[in-house]
């Protein structure tokens, strides 16, 4: 049973930064691509960054390069969201989410298991 722990969010203000984290257990964390996501009140879910399982090739969303970095850590099955230069329009719940599949390094899908963390960015 996979089970997923995000934490790191909270309130603060344009320009601040955060770190994001996300503890995963119950599968083969290094087989998995895995990402962040986030979904803001009203809206639907945004693909934030992803990070492949073997090469660690990461990919952002246009709204967040230059700003925010994904990294992972194998060895403690777990993955971070590095967030600078915050902006009010990144406020939304954080979702970190698996692969569909192991061993993919584009999965076709993600799995979203945990309650996310809330990121609040004020003027």
């Amino acid at each position: 049973q996979v089970q997923v722990v995000e934490s790191g969010g909270g309130l603060v203000q344009a320009g601040d930064s955060l770190r994001l984290s996300c503890a995963v257990s119950g599968i083969t964390f290094s087989a998995y691509t895995m990402g962040w996501f986030r979904q803001a009140p009203g809206k639907g879910r945004e693909r934030v960054a992803t990070i492949t399982w073997n090469t660690r090739r990461a990919v952002y969303a246009d709204s967040v390069a230059g700003r925010f970095t994904i990294s992972r850590d194998d060895a403690k099955n777990s993955v971070y969201l590095q967030m600078n230069s915050l902006k009010p329009e990144d406020t939304a719940v954080y979702y970190c989410a698996k692969g569909s599949a192991p061993y993919v390094e584009i999965p076709a899908g993600f799995g979203f298991f945990g309650q996310g963390t809330q990121v609040t960015v004020s003027f």
